[in-house]
């Protein structure tokens, strides 16, 4: 936990947040809320082929859900619910000390400083929960 918690990265990922718009008709909508600090992620999702084609969030949450989201954002469109799903899984592992592997999406490592603080991790892991949630839907 040597590395700030709020650094310079985290602040610039929470500021440009990509398909920071919802839908307008989106196939599936999933809202995830930390019940700890009330954050919240709204995921819209199109799947065409079985793949996210289109993706729309609403974001309200501290920088690091804020961060998080963005980066699961940047390269959720294109990939199938399995895929999503097994990013939040790992996600959720390597938080709860289960796995030392960030390895599995582009930019975790950012948030490497957080794990120190469990009760950040429910504003982590909700856009990655949001979005692997309503790609499932979708696609059924």
């Amino acid at each position: 936990m040597s590395a700030p918690l709020y650094n310079t990265d985290i602040l610039r990922l929470a500021a440009s947040i990509p398909h920071h718009q919802r839908l307008a008709d989106p196939q599936a909508s999933v809202e995830k809320r930390s019940a700890t600090c009330g954050s919240r992620v709204t995921a819209d999702v199109r799947m065409a082929d079985g793949r996210v084609e289109q993706l729309g969030l609403d974001v309200k949450a501290c920088a690091l859900g804020q961060a998080s989201a963005a980066l699961m954002a940047a390269q959720a469109i294109g990939l199938t619910a399995d895929e999503l799903t097994e990013a939040r899984d790992r996600l959720t592992a390597y938080l709860a000390g289960e796995s030392e592997d960030l390895d599995f999406w582009p930019g975790l490592a950012v948030l490497a400083p957080a794990r120190g603080y469990p009760a950040r991790h429910a504003s982590i892991r909700l856009g990655f929960e949001a979005i692997a949630e309503a790609a499932r839907m979708a696609d059924a």
